[in-house]
């Protein structure tokens, strides 16, 4: 039998994710080596098409720095918020 090695993040949604997620925040677990990208697939078969419409102008923050490389692997128990778009004058 195979097993997939796992690890957890937690999310942290704000705003229109929030709104789209119907929560603050969860647990995900993933397969070791996945990054945003693989999580914000993930979430958005989770969550539905508005939830994907939504993340999709989303930035993220790890541990509370900004990702730019989407494909590198996420550290067990990074906490991933999830930010969309801000407007403002």
């Amino acid at each position: 039998m195979t097993t997939t090695a796992l690890r957890t993040v937690q999310v942290r949604y704000f705003a229109a994710a929030k709104s789209a997620a119907g929560r603050d925040a969860e647990a995900v677990e993933l397969p070791v080596g996945a990054g945003v990208e693989a999580l914000a697939t993930l979430l958005g078969e989770r969550h539905g098409p508005e939830f994907t419409r939504v993340v999709a102008r989303c930035s993220y923050l790890v541990d509370e720095v900004a990702v730019r490389d989407h494909t590198k692997p996420l550290p067990d128990n990074a906490v991933v918020d999830v930010l969309p778009p801000f407007a403002g004058g």
